[in-house]
C-alpha cells in the first residue's frame, strides 16, 4: 500500500507538538504516510522551526496577503493541491477554514481536540481554555477528540476519542499534559485508519471497518 501525503497545518504560536507526533509516527511506521509539507502562518512560528529541523517541506500562507478570507483559502488549496496531498492534519491550527478549502477536502481534513467533544468546544475553546472549563465544571474525566473538519468549528464526525481522569488536585497545567500524551497516540491511530481506508462517514457517524482479511463475528 502507498503511503498516503500529509499536509499539516500549524498557528503562528504553537509548539508543534502534535505536528511532531505525526512526523514521529511517520518514521517508526505507526503511520503509512510521510508528511509531505508543513504549512504556516509565518516562517518563524516554533513549530515551522520544528518542522524544518526534522527535514519536513514548509511553506507560509499568511492570511494577511490576500484580500479575503475566501482569496486566502484558494491559495491554500492550490497548495495542497501542488503537493498532491490526500489528508490535512490540523495542529494546533486556529484559522477556521473556508469553503474552498472544505469543499476540496471534505472528509480529508482532520483535527485533534483535548477534551471529549461535544464537552468544552467550538469557538473560544482552545489550549488552556478548555481545561480551565473543565476543572471549573468539577467533572472526572475528560479526554481528546478526533474529528474530521466541517464548516464550523469541531462540528465535524469524531474518528476517536480518548479518556483521562479529571484528579482533585489537578490544575490547568497538570490536566493539559496528561490530555497530550493522549492526543498524541490517538491522533497517529486516527491518522493510520485514514491511510488504511477503513474510515466510513455515514451521517454524523464515523464507521471503522475492520481490517482486511479479519471476520467479522457477527457474519
Amino acid at each position: 500500500m502507498k503511503p498516503i501525503r500529509i499536509a499539516v497545518l500549524v498557528s503562528g504560536q504553537g509548539r508543534g507538538t502534535n505536528m511532531q507526533a505525526i512526523i514521529d509516527a511517520c518514521g517508526d511506521g505507526r503511520i503509512d504516510a510521510e508528511v509531505a509539507v508543513v504549512v504556516g502562518v509565518k516562517p518563524d512560528a516554533p513549530a515551522m522551526e520544528r518542522a524544518a529541523r526534522a527535514g519536513i517541506e514548509t511553506a507560509v500562507v499568511n492570511p494577511r496577503l490576500y484580500a479575503t478570507p475566501d482569496d486566502y483559502d484558494r491559495a491554500l488549496v492550490g497548495l495542497l493541491q501542488s503537493c498532491n496531498v490526500d489528508l490535512v492534519c490540523l495542529a494546533g491550527y486556529m484559522r477556521k477554514l473556508g469553503q474552498p478549502v472544505i469543499d476540496a477536502y471534505r472528509n480529508k481534513i482532520m483535527n485533534i481536540h483535548p477534551a471529549l467533544i461535544p464537552m468544552f468546544f467550538g469557538q473560544g475553546m482552545y489550549g488552556h481554555h478548555v481545561h480551565e472549563a473543565a476543572i471549573e465544571r468539577g467533572i472526572r474525566v475528560s479526554g481528546c477528540t478526533v474529528h474530521f473538519v466541517d464548516e464550523d468549528y469541531d462540528t465535524g464526525p469524531i474518528v476517536l476519542q480518548a479518556v483521562v481522569p479529571v484528579l482533585d488536585e489537578d490544575t490547568p497545567e497538570t490536566l493539559a499534559a496528561r490530555v497530550l500524551t493522549e492526543e498524541h497516540n490517538t491522533y497517529a491511530r486516527a491518522i493510520q485508519l485514514f491511510a488504511e481506508g477503513r474510515l466510513e462517514i455515514s451521517g454524523r457517524r464515523v464507521i471503522i471497518r475492520p481490517e482486511l482479511g479479519l471476520r467479522d463475528d457477527r457474519d
